[in-house]
């Protein structure tokens, strides 16, 4: 139960609230003066202040401007005389949770702490979520120790404390966003927004009414005011995903927004301030952008103030080891398993793969091995099926480019292709790509594909075990 700490200078009082309060099973300490409560407080880092205003020595309010300094401060409920309400008030003003009068009604009492112990619990609760964040995005917990890693972890760590704008740069895959939470996540800005967004996602026509708001009536639809993610996200952190791909007119909007820390919503005339930092990555080279004029070298120069640039999969094998560990692990938890590792022929076989799609794709990889592995280790018939998607890619005879590929959508028609091929079949289907009837079935799953409604029987006892 929440612990609560009861001030009062008057004897009687004190007794009768705390046996109020201890009938209702809190944990309850009680103090004289707000001196005493302080030490008490102090030692036992209570969730809720019960406290008289008017006191002798320091009196509630100097207690409660003392507490508000605490981290994670206890929730402070004042109680004064009729006569004094507009000490409380101001004591509400301050950030005490509530009030009550004297004579307290016990009624109110005990649903006036029943609101705070619900707001403790909602306050705890966050704080968890937040340690999690914090925990989850550590840069220390960032997995690499290739050359190239570590000279953008140790860039991170300087850039982070700092309000600088970063462009990370890196192929689809590489983990930019997971960079981007990192800094944002060991920032001063930790306990604000995060928000990203994919500039390439989003259709020419929405994305500056997403990036800026709207007024009412700015267009046809626009029937109320809404908000845009830079207001929305003012002292926190926004992430522009795959910046390169910006429309020309809303380059020049954000290059604005970046000089002047202000923005006009679309139909308005206000200039409204915000307080934003930007985290910006692409997967294209944005000095090529430049002499092919589509992307804006003023806008350039703003979001490359810290530069950090992630190498592929294939340019940091030494770290594959450890990042196979790292989904093991992770996908253990998730799926309930106890995969130890993956066999020699195995981690062999990942090492020297090429990994087109990068940690994404390795992420997808591992993912699924460890849910089809049948042992306590991952050997390459697990992986055989992911690996044997390089060939096919030799054989159709791909050219990956420089900004590289979406490994994924790439799989996701490649299966789509083999039922069509199929007749909806997805027995045959898995045949053609090698594959079991159980993997096969798990990735359409996986990627939302539809077949025929019509149950499919597996032709065989083998494909119905595999």
């Amino acid at each position: 139960m929440p612990s609560i700490v009861i001030v009062d200078d008057e004897p009687l009082q004190r007794e009768i609230l705390k046996t109020i309060l201890d009938e209702e099973g809190y944990e309850t300490y009680s103090a004289a003066s707000a001196e005493e409560a302080l030490k008490i407080a102090t030692a036992v880092k209570p969730d809720i202040i019960l406290s008289d205003l008017m006191m002798e020595g320091i009196n509630g309010m100097e207690m409660l401007d003392e507490v508000l300094k605490w981290d994670n401060a206890p929730l402070f409920i004042v109680m004064t005389a009729y006569g004094t309400v507009s000490s409380a008030v101001e004591a509400i003003k301050k950030g005490a949770f509530d009030y009550l009068t004297k004579p307290l009604d016990k009624d109110v009492l005990l649903l006036t702490v029943k609101r705070a112990c619900e707001k403790v619990e909602l306050l705890k609760e966050n704080i968890q979520l937040q340690k999690a964040l914090f925990d989850r995005f550590k840069i220390e917990g960032i997995v690499g120790s290739s050359k190239k890693m570590i000279e953008a972890l140790e860039i991170m760590k300087k850039v982070s404390s700092s309000p600088a704008t970063v462009l990370i740069l890196g192929e689809s895959g590489t983990g930019k966003e997971l960079i981007a939470h990192a800094i944002h996540y060991n920032s001063p800005r930790r306990s604000k927004q995060f928000t990203a967004l994919n500039c390439a996602a989003i259709p020419e026509n929405l994305l500056e009414s997403e990036l800026f708001g709207y007024e009412a009536g700015a267009f046809t639809g626009a029937t109320s005011r809404k908000m845009g993610l830079f207001e929305a996200t003012t002292g926190g952190t926004l992430f522009l995903d795959e910046v390169g791909d910006l429309p020309q007119m809303t380059q020049s909007k954000i290059l604005r927004v970046l000089q002047e820390k202000e923005l006009r919503r679309l139909g308005g005339r206000d200039a409204i301030k915000v307080d934003v930092r930007i985290i910006a990555a692409t997967n294209k080279d944005l000095e090529q952008e430049i002499k092919k004029r589509n992307f804006r070298e003023d806008l350039f120069y703003r979001l490359n103030v810290v530069r950090i640039e992630l190498p592929p999969l294939r340019g940091r094998k030494e770290d594959i080891p450890n990042l196979v560990e790292y989904f093991i692990n992770k996908y253990n938890q998730e799926f309930g398993k106890r995969i130890k590792g993956a066999d020699s022929a195995a981690l062999k076989a990942l090492i020297e793969y090429n990994w087109p799609g990068n940690i994404r794709q390795l992420e997808s990889t591992i993912e699924k091995a460890v849910l089809m592995c049948d042992s306590d280790t991952i050997s390459t018939k697990d992986i055989k099926n992911e690996l044997r998607l390089s060939q096919l890619l030799g054989v159709l005879n791909i050219d990956i480019p420089d900004e590289g590929i979406n490994f994924e959508e790439m799989e996701k028609e490649i299966l789509k292709k083999a039922m069509i091929k199929t007749n909806n079949v997805a027995a045959k289907a898995a045949r053609l790509l090698g594959m079991s009837y159980k993997t096969f079935w798990y990735r359409l799953e996986k990627f939302g594909i539809e077949v025929s409604s019509k149950k499919e029987i597996p032709s065989s006892k083998e494909e119905l075990q595999s």
